[in-house]
This record gives structure tokens, sequence and C-alpha cells, in this order.
């Protein structure tokens, strides 16, 4: 069995970078599939009156 070996890219932001998530991919990065869609859920939570 062989070992994985670690990828040579390291991830370019840290969790929670919420300002890099909003950014569009360019047309060039559409055109070669390089990005990834992303979906931003939030929960609104009110106090019953």
């Amino acid at each position: 069995m062989q070992k994985k070996e670690k990828p040579d890219q390291e991830p370019s932001f840290a969790p929670g970078d919420d300002a890099k998530l909003e950014l569009s991919a360019s047309k060039k990065d559409k055109q070669k599939g390089n990005f990834t869609r992303v979906t931003a859920l939030s929960f609104d939570e009110v106090d019953p009156s």
C-alpha cells in the first residue's frame, strides 16, 4: 500500500473569511471549470412575542 503524497498547494485563506467567498470567478476560470459553487445559509432567530 502506497502513501498518498501531500498536495503542494495549501489553502489560500482561512475559514470564516467570507469576503473571499463573495468574489465571483473570472470568465477564464469559468471556462476552465475552475470554480466552486458557494451557498450561504443564515439563521435569523426572532423572539416570538
